[in-house]
C-alpha cells in the first residue's frame, strides 16, 4: 500500500483477536506472545550450540560459554549472538533476536524463507539486484499479514458464499494445508444452520450436510450458540464427543469451526478442515480467526448493529466536511455485543485521502468495519486508546509508531500517529505519516548519488546560494568552503569554454532562456567535464530573481567517447591498410594467376577453370591452380590451398606454384616434388607456426590416357563416369608444412572417353557448423545433375555459381577426356 492507511496497527507483533473483554485477551495475549518467546529463544540456543559444537569441536557446556564470551566481548546478547552465528553459518535460525519494543515471533518449519531481505548480501553485486535495495522480513507474521492484505484485496471481487469458501481455501490451502471450507448461516427454524457455501466438499458430503436442524454433538452449532471457536484436535477424541462431517474417515485428521463476529446473534459460522495432524498453534489460530473477520460482512445478515445506526443527516453533514479535509480522516460508530463492550468500529464517513490495505479510499470505505479492514488493529496500543477516548472523552493521541504494510508483494515500513476524538458517541480518527519527507529526501540523495550530478540554487536578490552535498563531490570542493558563487565559476572554467559559459549565463539571465551547457573545469584530480542544467524564475517584471538547476559531471561518460574515438580512429587505418593490403595482393594475385576465360585445351583433354575470390571480408586467399602441358607432351594439373589470408597467403602461394612447375618439367616424381614442397615450407617459416597448405596434384599421359596423382592433406578428386559421380581413392598424404616425416604416396587410373574429373578447394563444399561430408555429397550430386542437363563445357563454372555469398576463396578445375578421344 502506498500513500496512508487507515488505523494502522501499532505495532509489528501480531495478537490475538479481541472478541471480549479487552482485559482477558490482553493477558491471554501476552501469555501466547511469552510462551512463543521462550520456545523460540531456545530452539536459537540450541541450534546455535550445535554449529558452535560442529565448528570448534567442543562440548555442549564449551559451546554455550562461547557463545557468552563472544556476546561480552561484542557488547550484545546472547540471543543476538546466537542469530549471528546461524546467519554465518548459512542456516536461519527458528526466530530472530528480539527487537526494541517487539517479542520475539514464530519462524516458519525449516527457517527463514530464502528470499529474506536480512540475508547477507553479496557486497559487489548487491547494487545491482533489486532485492538489495528492500528489507523483507522474512518471519511468519510478515506472511500471515501479505495473506490477509492479499485476502482483503480479492474480497473486493467476492459476491456469494460459495465464492468466499473458496477465496479462503486457496489463501490458506498451501501455507495452512486447507483442504476444504464450510460456510453454514441461520436458518428460518429457530437452532438449525443451512449450508450457505462450501469449496473441497464432495456432492454426497454436501446433500448430506446441507442442513443441520437444532441437535446436540455437532460443532458447527456449538459454535454459534457459544460465540467460540471449536478446535477438533484429536480424532479419536472428537469422534466420540461430535458428529464428524466428512467424505471418509481420517480424510481431515483437524478441524476448526469459527462463529464470524457480530454485534448479535451469531448467524454465520465457518469450517476449515485440514489435512495436517496436530493442533493448530497460535499463529495459526490468530490468522484463521482474522481471515474470518475479513470475510464477516459478506457472511453477516446483520450489517450493523441493532439501535446504534447514527441519524442519516448527521453522517451526511460530517462527510460534507470530510470531503473538504486535507489527509486521511474518518468517522467512527462502535459495534457493541449484548454485554455493551465494544467489538468493533464501523466507518460512516471517509476523507478522500483515506486508504486501507486492499487499495480503497474515501468513500469506498465506508460501511466497513476495523477489524475487517486491519485485523491487526485489535488488542494493541490503538485499540486501548480508540476505547479511552470514547469512554472518556478524552483526547486520545498517539505516538509515532512504525507499521508494516504490504506493497505489491514488497514489505514496507512506514511510521504514523494517530489521533482520536469523541464526537458524540462516535470517534473522529485522523492520522498523519511521519516518513514521507524523509524517504523522499532519501530517494533524492540517492539519485543524485547515482547519476552523479547535484542541485544548486541561487538567489539573485538576497545573494545566497545552496548546493545539495552531491555538488561539491561534483566540483571535488570541500563542503568547509561553502557553496560557490556564480560570479566564482569562471576562474575554475578552462580557457576555451570560458566564452561558451559566458553566452550561457547571459541567455539565462538576460534572456530568460533555460540553459543546458557542457564545461570543463580544473580540479586538483585532473580535468572534469561537467554539465549545467538550468533555469531562472523571474518576478512580476520579467526580471531574474533565482536559478534552479543541477550540475553533473560527465567525465566517465567523456573518457568513453575519447576511448571510443580513438577506437574507430584505429579501426579505420586498420582497414585502410588491410583495404590497400587486399588491392595488392589481388593485383599480384592477378598477375600470378591468370584465369582463362573459356576452356582451355592440354595434351587432348579439354580442361573448365573456376576461381572465385571469397565474397566476405578484405583479405585474399590463398587458393591456386596450374594447368600447364610438359616438355614430353604430357599435362600437369594442381590444385592448392594455402592456409591464412592476405599478402603472406599470396607469397606462398606463388612460391608453391613456381617450384612445383619448375621440379615437374625437370621430371622430379610426383611425390618428391611433394617432399620438396613440404621441407620448403618449414624451412621458410616466417614464424613459430609456419606456413601450411594442402595440394592435390596428377600427371596426365595422353599415350595410354593415365593420370598418375597424389595429394598432401587436399580433398580427394571427383570422378564422373557413366552419369554415376564417386571420389578417387586417396594415396597417403599429409598437408605441406607440418612434418618433416612426412610419407607421399602415389596413385594412379585410366581416364575413359567422356570421363569429368573435378580438383576442387574447400571453399567449394563447406559450410560452418557442416560435417564436411555431407558438402561432399552436395558436390558429387551437382556434378552428375548439370552434366545431365548439359553444362559439360562449363562445369567448373556451373559448380562455382552455386555458390554465392561464398566465405572462403573457391578454385575448380574440370578435366574431361572428350567422348572422340
Amino acid at each position: 500500500m502506498e500513500g496512508e492507511s487507515v488505523a494502522p496497527a501499532a505495532g509489528d507483533a501480531a495478537a490475538p483477536e479481541v472478541l471480549a473483554l479487552a482485559k482477558v485477551v490482553a493477558r491471554l495475549r501476552a501469555e501466547v506472545v511469552d510462551l512463543e518467546g521462550v520456545a523460540s529463544m531456545a530452539a536459537v540456543l540450541e541450534r546455535a550450540k550445535g554449529v558452535v559444537m560442529a565448528q570448534e569441536h567442543v562440548s555442549a557446556d564449551a559451546a554455550y560459554q562461547l557463545l557468552v564470551d563472544r556476546a561480552a566481548q561484542h557488547r550484545r546478547t546472547a540471543l543476538e549472538e546466537c542469530w549471528i552465528t546461524l546467519g554465518g553459518a548459512g542456516g536461519g535460525p527458528a526466530a530472530r533476536p528480539p527487537q526494541a519494543g517487539r517479542a520475539p515471533v514464530e519462524q516458519p518449519p525449516g527457517g527463514p524463507s530464502a528470499g529474506s531481505g536480512r540475508e547477507q548480501a553479496d557486497p559487489a553485486g548487491s547494487a545491482f539486484r533489486t532485492s538489495g535495495y528492500v528489507v523483507v522480513d522474512a518471519g511468519r507474521p510478515a506472511g500471515n499479514r501479505r495473506l490477509l492484505a492479499g485476502l482483503a484485496r480479492d474480497l473486493a471481487g467476492v459476491r456469494s458464499p460459495d465464492e468466499v469458501a473458496e477465496l479462503l481455501r486457496s489463501a490458506l490451502g498451501e501455507p495452512e494445508d486447507v483442504d476444504a471450507v464450510m460456510i453454514y448461516t441461520a436458518a428460518a427454524a429457530a437452532g438449525s444452520l443451512e449450508l450457505a457455501g462450501h469449496a473441497g466438499i464432495g456432492d454426497e458430503t454436501v446433500e448430506q450436510w446441507s442442513h443441520i436442524p437444532p441437535l446436540g454433538g455437532v460443532a458447527a452449532l456449538e459454535a454459534v450458540e457459544s460465540g467460540e471457536a471449536v478446535w477438533l484436535e484429536d480424532p479419536d477424541l472428537d469422534a466420540a464427543r461430535y458428529q464428524m462431517i466428512g467424505d471418509s474417515p481420517g480424510q481431515w485428521p483437524s478441524r476448526a469451526w469459527l462463529p464470524v463476529p457480530a454485534a448479535g446473534p451469531v448467524t454465520a459460522v465457518v469450517g476449515f478442515f485440514r489435512t495436517r495432524q496436530g493442533p493448530f498453534d497460535a499463529r495459526t489460530r490468530t490468522l484463521l480467526r482474522r481471515s474470518v473477520r475479513l470475510c464477516g460482512g459478506l457472511l453477516r445478515e446483520d450489517q450493523g448493529p441493532h439501535g446504534l445506526d447514527p441519524p442519516h443527516e448527521d453522517v451526511e453533514a460530517i462527510q460534507s466536511v470530510f470531503d473538504a479535509v486535507v489527509g486521511p480522516a474518518v468517522l467512527l460508530t462502535p459495534l457493541r455485543s449484548r454485554s455493551g463492550e465494544v467489538e468493533d468500529y464501523r466507518i460512516e464517513a471517509a476523507a478522500p485521502e483515506s486508504l486501507d490495505v486492499a487499495g480503497r479510499t474515501g468513500k469506498e470505505l465506508v460501511g466497513r468495519r476495523i477489524l475487517e479492514t486491519y485485523p491487526t488493529v485489535a488488542g494493541s496500543a490503538l485499540w486501548e486508546g480508540y476505547l479511552d477516548a470514547l469512554t472518556t472523552g478524552a483526547l486520545y493521541e498517539g505516538e509515532p509508531f512504525t507499521y508494516e504494510e504490504v506493497t505489491a508483494g514488497v514489505q514496507q515500513r512506514s511510521v504514523y500517529s494517530v489521533r482520536a476524538a469523541r464526537l458524540g458517541e462516535r470517534l473522529v480518527v485522523s492520522w498523519i505519516r511521519h516518513d514521507t519527507n524523509e524517504r523522499e529526501t532519501r530517494r533524492l540523495a540517492d539519485m543524485q548519488r547515482l547519476g552523479n550530478l547535484g542541485w544548486a540554487s541561487w538567489n539573485l536578490v538576497a545573494d545566497t546560494v545552496i548546493w545539495s552535498e552531491q555538488v561539491y563531490a561534483v566540483f571535488d570542493r570541500d563542503p568547509a568552503l561553502g557553496p560557490m558563487r556564480l560570479e566564482e565559476l569562471p576562474a575554475h572554467l578552462s580557457a576555451g569554454d570560458l566564452p561558451r559559459m559566458a553566452a550561457a549565463v547571459r541567455r539565462l539571465l538576460g534572456d530568460g532562456v533555460a540553459i543546458d551547457q557542457p564545461f570543463r573545469i580544473t580540479t586538483d584530480r585532473g580535468v572534469r567535464h561537467l554539465r549545467i542544467v538550468a533555469e531562472a524564475q523571474p518576478d512580476a517584471d520579467g526580471n531574474p530573481i533565482e536559478v534552479h538547476g543541477f550540475f553533473q559531471d560527465l567525465t566517465a561518460l567523456r573518457d568513453a567517447e575519447l576511448a571510443l574515438r580513438e577506437s574507430e580512429r584505429a579501426n579505420l587505418v586498420q582497414r585502410g591498410m588491410l583495404t590497400a593490403e587486399r588491392a595488392l595482393a589481388a593485383r599480384l594475385q592477378d598477375t600470378l594467376l591468370p584465369v582463362a576465360r573459356q576452356s582451355l585445351e592440354l595434351a587432348g583433354l579439354c580442361v573448365d577453370v573456376a576461381y572465385v575470390p571469397a565474397d566476405r571480408g578484405i583479405n585474399v586467399g590463398g587458393d591456386w591452380y596450374s594447368a600447364i602441358e610438359l616438355p614430353d607432351h604430357s599435362a600437369l594439373f594442381v590444385v592448392g590451398d594455402v592456409a591464412g589470408h592476405g599478402l603472406p597467403a599470396v607469397g606462398t602461394m606463388a612460391q608453391l606454384r613456381f617450384t612445383t612447375k619448375g621440379m615437374t618439367i625437370t621430371g622430379s616424381p610426383l611425390p618428391d616434388v611433394l617432399r620438396l614442397l613440404n621441407n620448403l615450407l618449414l624451412h621458410t617459416a616466417g614464424d613459430q607456426q609456419g606456413a601450411t597448405a594442402t595440394v592435390v596434384m596428377g600427371r596426365y599421359q595422353p599415350w595410354d590416357h593415365r593420370l598418375n596423382w597424389v595429394r598432401a592433406g587436399h580433398l580427394p578428386p571427383l570422378l564422373v563416369r557413366g552419369g554415376a559421380a564417386s571420389f578417387l581413392p586417396q594415396p597417403d598424404g599429409t598437408l605441406l608444412g607440418a612434418d618433416f616425416d612426412s610419407v607421399y604416396g602415389q596413385d594412379m587410373f585410366d581416364l575413359l572417353p567422356g570421363d569429368h574429373l573435378l580438383m576442387y578447394t574447400d571453399g567449394l563444399v563447406e559450410e560452418p557448423g557442416e560435417d564436411i561430408a555431407a558438402g561432399l555429397d552436395r558436390l558429387a550430386e551437382a556434378a552428375a545433375r548439370l552434366l545431365r542437363e548439359g553444362h559439360g563445357d562449363t562445369l567448373a563454372r556451373s559448380l562455382a555459381a552455386l555458390r554465392p555469398g561464398n566465405r572462403d576463396d573457391i578454385c575448380v578445375l574440370d578435366i574431361h577426356l572428350p567422348d572422340d578421344a
